[in-house]
């Protein structure tokens, strides 16, 4: 490396360390983030209203499920409500860390989720209208993730481990609903519960 880089490089610590210390009630938020910070709050609250929405609908969905495959189902919509609320904490200390406020009301969760709050009336329409829910929220997530790209990496490879999860819900849940509906796509191999695995003759 050369000389003059290196003092450029000197240069360039001296004046991070002088703008550190001037914005320090900034916290995290620092001088070279490029993107609009609150279009970037806005975009993370959308989500965060997005995955309260899943785990209200999915903790309905797990108290009301019927049927005979009522409870490999209902442990499963558990376990996607716990996850989605883990996504929603995650959001939450982000938009905070970008000096944001997380929008919690319930008006402006019903009104900013990508994904609408639908009960269904049967196993089936549950699983259906939670996969919907699934595929929206992979869509979108892949939006934000193009959004925030290099300009803000945090809240891009955060929603990147988001977009993961939900990608894994919905196979799950395109198991659950060829399992509890087996001609739901005649296409696709019959599935079968644990308790119903064919024996061979």
């Amino acid at each position: 490396m050369e000389r003059g880089t290196d003092m450029d490089f000197v240069a360039n610590i001296e004046e991070i360390r002088r703008r550190a210390r001037q914005h320090i009630e900034e916290g995290p938020f620092t001088h070279d983030y490029s993107l609009d910070r609150n279009q970037a709050v806005r975009i993370l609250n959308d989500a965060l209203a997005t995955e309260y929405m899943c785990v209200l609908r999915y903790r309905f969905h797990y108290f009301m499920a019927t049927g005979i495959h009522s409870a490999a189902v209902a442990t499963e919509f558990l376990e996607h409500a716990q996850e989605e609320q883990g996504h929603a904490d995650r959001l939450a200390e982000r938009i905070k860390q970008l000096g944001g406020k997380p929008e919690l009301h319930p008006n402006a969760i019903a009104e900013h989720s990508h994904s609408e709050y639908r009960e269904g009336t049967s196993l089936v329409d549950m699983i259906r209208e939670d996969l919907v829910a699934e595929r929206i929220a992979i869509e979108t997530y892949r939006e934000m993730i193009r959004y925030f790209g290099q300009g803000d990496p945090t809240s891009r490879v955060l929603l990147e481990e988001i977009l993961a999860k939900e990608e894994e819900h919905a196979d799950e849940l395109a198991d659950l609903l060829f399992a509890v509906q087996p001609d739901a796509n005649e296409g696709t191999r019959k599935l079968y519960f644990q308790d119903e695995v064919p024996t061979k003759q």
